[in-house]
């Protein structure tokens, strides 16, 4: 497969765009190359920065994903974007702010580009199995900043790992990562005005029904060391995975490394 013509973004089109969509964000920003974008929002936060804050890369030399693990895209491949937001919410609930992004994701990549993802658990998008989208939430005082990195035109040559996959590879209706960006991030201030007014319950409810890991057996490996395998009967309404080991004694997780297993393993 030849590698697509990938014309850098226009900030001027993606604001006009999301400015038409939405009242919610205040400022974004476009820039060629900078070493994480959930850093430089991290180092806003600190100073003062106000919510609504969008800053895209189009290559990153520092991404990285949960558990610390490197991420990288080509530049102008993908959507590397990160959000500033400063919840009035219990601090208890922030950590499915997470699921809320994965749910305006899913819903928008079916609406704009007619593709259908699942989402696993705490915090991708799979298409066919495959990671078309990785979202890393992380608190900066009473700030929210939240990382996402989407696969918009990568062949099958450029994916990062055979798990991979793209919105090309997936046959999307379009590529235009300006429209892409500007829905996604009109649909998530919606979805996040209803979080922060109603609390986590539809966002939560949204994610159960297009879920890839309820019903799947799972292995999880937490942060301390510690491994558990059984399966994902549900999430509770702090977005916390419920497992069944086997014995009847379900476990809440609320952070772990999670890897789905094909029903032979």
């Amino acid at each position: 497969m030849s590698t697509p013509m990938r014309k850098p973004l226009d900030r001027h089109v993606l604001w006009s765009l999301l400015s038409e969509k939405s009242d919610f964000w205040t400022e974004v920003d476009v820039v060629e190359v900078t070493g994480s974008t959930n850093a430089d929002l991290a180092a806003a936060a600190k100073h003062g920065a106000g919510e609504g804050r969008v800053l895209i890369a189009e290559s990153q030399t520092q991404g990285r994903g949960r558990l610390d693990r490197q991420w990288t895209s080509p530049a102008g491949a993908g959507l590397t974007m990160s959000f500033l937001l400063r919840p009035t919410a219990r601090r208890e609930q922030w950590g499915t702010l997470s699921l809320a992004t994965a749910v305006a994701l899913e819903e928008t990549l079916r609406a704009v580009c007619g593709v259908h993802a699942k989402l696993k658990w705490p915090n991708d998008a799979l298409i066919e199995d495959r990671k078309v989208c990785g979202i890393l939430a992380q608190v900066e005082g009473s700030a929210v900043i939240i990382g996402v990195g989407l696969n918009v035109s990568l062949t099958e040559e450029e994916l990062p790992v055979p798990e991979a996959t793209s919105l090309r590879l997936a046959g999307a209706t379009t590529l235009d990562r300006e429209e892409i960006a500007a829905s996604f991030l009109a649909h998530f201030a919606a979805v996040y005005r209803s979080w922060e007014e109603r609390g986590p319950a539809s966002a939560i409810e949204r994610w159960r029904r297009n879920s890839a890991t309820i019903g799947r057996h799972v292995a999880v490996s937490f942060p301390n060391g510690r491994k558990l395998s059984g399966r994902a009967v549900g999430i509770d309404a702090d977005g916390c995975l419920k497992i069944d080991p086997g014995d009847g004694a379900v476990e809440t997780v609320a952070a772990g490394d999670i890897v789905h297993l094909r029903p032979q393993d």
